[in-house]
């Protein structure tokens, strides 16, 4: 492929030095990597700027540089471009051949519940016959393979490399998790979403956004810049309605508590779930046995089903596909520990998602609620006393831990985290060690307690001091429970 023929697609002008009918036979961010006639993208970062590694990337077999201001002595085409991140998005679908024009795209944004509703619109899609691949935290999915990620929406090159293998394998329907970081760093651009889901909005993300008002209208973004067809909006949330006052797509909205075109009636809970009616615009009626805790579940399954309905999707589909969600990894997932107590896996790590976790699991604590959880290092610090509070608030004892401390004091988190709890007066011990925390809360818990895991939830890795160590969990609580038993 020619380099004029990648450029093809781009927005706004550019500018090039070199030959434009350079040959192309890959596309790279990163210079260390060994390319065969290769493109660069010269990203500014936060950290790096990547202009900065042009010469290596060079040296490692590429043959054309896109730039946002050109570089001296540098033996290679250059294309200088208002910014590299959008242009990279457009130029990777081009070499990929454009894989998502082939398929349905399903893209679901908000703080919460992103990937379990991109869950159960996968199911509802496979019991409908289509064949469904899967984009976002908890890794990528074709059908029931998986392949590894490490950003809840890829970068790119990953991202359009991906779409090309599910194209290739016949997937019909992709059903993405859409973060606010890749709106804002144009991961999405000149991909065009059939469905574009809204969740919610609470707090998370503030050492990147600055704001929650910046925050929201990277969200909103989504759905008002034309990559989405049409809109499935949460009117329960508090910011919907800035969403839905300037759409001008075809919209769906689903809620409990207010007048929506798709609502949920006759909720029943129960230990293993839920139990409600959906009715659609007062005319279509569907019972759902939901096999998930929590009425943020509720929630999800009436994402899910707006999102399918738009599809075309039958009624009977949808309740099969919702009913037939049993677990998600890392979500309200209970461990099978052949304990008198519970011990339940939550990635809740922002004070909404604690919150939400704590006031399920409280219906079902006949003991006591012991909540283990942390908070990420570099990243938001307002967070942190709010999530002591409300763990003091709605828990019966807490055991503040390590979650990623990545390159910050852990001690100087967990400060933070305890100046939230002190004030509630609830009992609450700081071991900052995380595996030996999960010791504790293992050793203490008693017939009728419920022990909840809070913050890493499917994550494998904990990161300390910039480095990752194995750290899965579900593998710590087996080992620790073996070695109890002696």
């Amino acid at each position: 492929m020619k380099l004029r023929e990648l450029l093809a697609e781009i927005e706004g002008s550019y500018e090039s030095l070199g030959d434009l009918d350079t040959e192309i036979a890959s596309v790279s961010a990163n210079s260390r990597e060994k390319t065969d006639r290769g493109v660069f993208f010269c990203v500014p970062g936060a950290r790096f700027d990547a202009h900065d590694f042009a010469p290596q990337a060079v040296q490692n077999g590429c043959v054309a540089l896109v730039v946002d201001h050109f570089l001296p002595g540098v033996s290679a085409a250059q294309i200088r471009v208002e910014n590299v991140r959008a242009a990279m998005a457009v130029m990777a679908a081009a070499f990929y051949g454009w894989p998502s024009r082939s398929m349905r795209l399903v893209g679901i944004t908000g703080t919460k519940g992103k990937t379990t509703t991109s869950y159960m619109v996968k199911a509802i899609c496979e019991k409908a016959g289509l064949k469904c691949g899967l984009i976002g935290t908890t890794g990528n999915m074709i059908g029931e393979e998986r392949m590894e990620s490490h950003l809840t929406t890829p970068d790119p090159i990953e991202l359009q490399s991906t779409l090309r293998k599910m194209a290739d394998a016949g997937v019909q329907v992709v059903v993405m998790e859409v973060s606010a970081h890749a709106i804002d760093m144009h991961r999405l651009k000149g991909m065009e979403f059939e469905v574009g889901c809204y969740t919610n909005l609470s707090q998370d993300h503030l050492d990147y956004f600055g704001t929650m008002d910046a925050y929201f209208e990277t969200k909103k973004r989504f759905f008002t810049s034309g990559m989405v067809r049409n809109a499935v909006i949460n009117a329960d949330d508090d910011t919907s309605e800035r969403i839905l006052r300037d759409l001008k797509v075809p919209r769906l909205t689903y809620g409990i508590s207010v007048n929506a075109d798709l609502f949920a009636r006759d909720i029943e809970i129960e230990e293993s779930g839920w139990r409600f009616s959906t009715i659609l615009q007062s005319v279509q009626t569907v019972p759902i046995t939901l096999r998930l805790l929590g009425t943020f579940n509720v929630y999800n399954a009436l994402a899910a089903a707006g999102c399918a309905m738009v599809l075309g999707i039958k009624e009977e589909d949808i309740r099969a596909g919702l009913e037939s969600v049993k677990s998600v990894p890392g979500r309200v997932e209970q461990l099978d520990t052949h304990t008198p107590y519970r011990v339940v896996l939550d990635y809740s790590h922002s004070p909404d998602a604690l919150r939400n976790i704590l006031e399920t699991l409280r219906v079902f604590t006949r003991g006591r609620l012991i909540a283990l959880f942390g908070c990420g290092g570099d990243r938001d610090q307002g967070k942190r006393p709010i999530m002591g509070e409300i763990g003091g608030q709605l828990a019966d004892y807490c055991i503040l831990t390590s979650d990623n401390p990545r390159s910050e004091d852990p001690m100087k988190i967990l400060s933070a985290i305890e100046k939230g709890i002190k004030p509630t007066g609830k009992p609450y011990v700081v071991i900052e060690n995380r595996r030996e925390a999960i010791r504790h809360a293992l050793t203490m818990a008693k017939d009728g307690d419920v022990i909840v895991l809070a913050g890493k939830g499917h994550e494998t890795y904990q990161e300390i001091a910039g480095v990752r160590h194995p750290f899965d969990e579900k593998v710590v609580v087996a080992e620790l429970l073996q070695e109890m038993r002696g």
